[in-house]
């Protein structure tokens, strides 16, 4: 109900007009939004499993970039999906991904990145589930992000979209927690998440693992 609340509420103080990125500029920080196609969604405080596993994430493929010509962010950083010549006013897609990685460094400037990173990741919170697994599934897609992970916190699973030769987001690959997880934009790394799991969960998920494993 406290969630719906505050979708109401940043509903109610945006009216139906479809607003841009110099709309955005103007609002107050403390009140933090995204824009999809002119709507704005209100972002809540993330919870601490939530960024657990953003720092663990971004950890580890920022230990990989080192050196590399590849750039990667956690949120708060704004992504304007549009293309290079856009201006302010004509924006209407701006989102705050968990994690983005970004390797043409034409696409960054002082606000952030204008155009589509490589990766996105996105974790999931209650208040995330529809925009994060349908809203922005079809935005990255139609904006051509390459890869786009979603990280279920609650059910322990991972969710890989790769775009395919006609530009779609093909069947999602899923994996588990105590899975590596190729990143498929590069060659030499994989995710792990076994590192924020207690005993018991790790024992659980190995038992699922098998389970699947023998059922295959």
């Amino acid at each position: 109900m406290e969630e719906k609340l505050k979708e109401s509420t940043a509903k109610n103080q945006y009216t139906a007009k479809a607003y841009t990125y110099a709309d955005y500029l103007t609002w107050p920080e403390e009140s933090p939004v995204e824009l999809i196609e002119g709507i704005p969604h209100a972002m809540t405080a993330p919870t601490r499993l939530h960024q657990e596993i953003v720092g663990e994430v971004f950890r580890q493929i920022a230990n990989y970039l080192v050196g590399k010509p590849c750039k990667t962010y956690v949120a708060p950083f704004d992504v304007r999906l549009a293309d290079s010549q856009a201006e302010d006013k004509d924006i209407i897609n701006v989102v705050q991904p968990d994690i983005s990685v970004i390797c043409d460094q034409e696409k960054l400037d002082d606000k952030g990145c204008l155009g589509s990173p490589d990766l996105i990741i996105e974790v999931l919170s209650p208040s995330s589930i529809v925009k994060d697994q349908l809203k922005k599934l079809n935005l990255y897609e139609k904006y051509g992000v390459k890869e786009y992970w979603i990280i279920h916190p609650q059910d322990k699973i991972i969710t890989v979209y790769q775009l395919d030769s006609i530009q779609k987001y093909g069947r999602p690959y899923v994996y588990l927690f105590n899975q590596e997880v190729p990143v498929g934009i590069f060659q030499d790394i994989s995710i792990s998440l076994k590192n924020i799991l207690d005993e018991d969960e790790l024992k659980a998920l190995e038992e699922e693992l098998k389970e699947i494993l023998e059922n295959e």
